[in-house]
């Protein structure tokens, strides 16, 4: 068994960030071919998933980079510094749908699901794919007190 270190950590934890950003511009495509076939006028639902996604990215990313500093941090600090980020990312979200609702050439739709997005696809990709995780759920009660 190989031990990591902290940078194979990182460069792991890298990956999977970028692959969950590839798949939530799969996801965007998507979303992107909903808008051009339900709206009369897509443009700005386009704009706004695109807006939202990139937002969502770089609040992803940058969540990322707060736990990495986070864990090197004493408990204090940490717990100081991840609030902090957690509110600044927070202000951004609202940030960027105010600017949705205040500009026309933007869907405030299609920002809030940009935004939301990544959450979708964590979800989908991890939870949704945990086959013990349904197995817990739908395992009855008798099995578990008879040792089954």
């Amino acid at each position: 068994m190989r031990i990591r270190n902290g940078s194979d950590r990182m460069d792991s934890v890298r990956q999977l960030e970028f692959r969950l950003i590839k798949i939530m511009g799969v996801f965007d495509l998507v979303l992107v071919g909903i808008g051009l076939l339900f709206f009369k006028e897509p443009w700005a639902f386009i704009i706004g998933v695109v807006f939202g996604s990139a937002i969502a990215a770089l609040n992803f990313l940058q969540l990322g980079n707060t736990l990495t500093r986070a864990v090197t941090l004493p408990p204090k600090q940490a717990q100081a510094y991840t609030t902090t980020q957690y509110f600044i990312r927070f202000l951004i979200s609202g940030v960027v749908i105010a600017l949705s609702i205040k500009a026309p050439y933007i869907n405030v739709l299609g920002t809030v699901l940009g935004l939301v997005s990544i959450k979708f696809i964590i979800l989908a990709t991890h939870l949704f794919n945990d086959k013990t995780y349904y197995k817990n759920i739908f395992k009855r009660k008798e099995d578990e007190s008879n040792g089954h």
